[in-house]
């Protein structure tokens, strides 16, 4: 094995050869291998038994797998859209989530109910449960396909900011932060959220208000 990774209760391993191997739960079909029951030894995912895998990344319930042309797969729980393919609908196969402009994918990242991803071109993409802002895209809502984050990529409306700067280290060795400016300030939790009607996905889970979901469908 030359790569693993861990999700919540599943794993998944890359061998040398780029075969991907997963074992574990799989109630979500985390494990990507056509159902939904768990696997106690690893069990190789035959949907992309022709692609190399390049990297790999899990969730909390879901799984990416990108291979070494470019192209990004993902399954298991997807509730708030966290597996990219334009639905909330559980997928227990590799699906192939697709980008603007075909745009070859070449680094990702699983958060606990989002996913995101860096492009060939500099573009960094997120989606899934945004209900907090994690997906970076100024708003609190969930989100079923790949969008851009503008502020942090080349093709965004502020990202030429970021391939024009230049970096001093002289500069920030000399540069000082307040404790105030260098840490976020978390909102109080207690404060009462207005209720919103949201859409359920076939993914059930207790530990989630209902009435704190906001999403969209793009």
């Amino acid at each position: 094995m030359v790569m693993v990774a861990c999700g919540w209760r599943h794993t998944i391993c890359v061998s040398s050869s780029g075969a991907l191997y997963t074992y574990g739960w799989s109630k979500y079909g985390q494990l990507g291998h056509g159902d939904f029951e768990d696997h106690l030894f690893p069990h190789k995912v035959q949907a992309l038994h022709e692609s190399f895998t390049s990297q790999i990344s899990g969730g909390w319930r879901h799984t990416m797998a990108l291979t070494s042309d470019g192209k990004l797969y993902g399954w298991g729980w997807n509730k708030f859209g966290q597996v990219g393919v334009d639905d909330n609908c559980d997928h227990c196969s590799p699906v192939q989530v697709k980008f603007p402009h075909d745009q070859k994918v070449i680094l990702i990242s699983c958060g606990w109910r989002h996913t995101l991803a860096v492009t060939e071109r500099q573009n960094v993409f997120s989606w899934g449960r945004g209900t907090n802002g994690q997906l970076g895209h100024g708003e609190s809502v969930d989100r079923y396909v790949p969008r851009i984050i503008e502020v942090l990529s080349v093709d965004g409306s502020s990202g030429q900011q970021i391939g024009s700067s230049a970096f001093d280290p002289s500069a920030a060795e000399k540069s000082w932060v307040s404790p105030t400016e260098r840490y976020a300030v978390v909102p109080d939790e207690n404060v009462p959220r207005p209720t919103v009607i949201s859409e359920r996905g076939n993914g059930n889970d207790a530990n989630v208000p209902e009435n704190d979901v906001k999403r969209i469908r793009l």
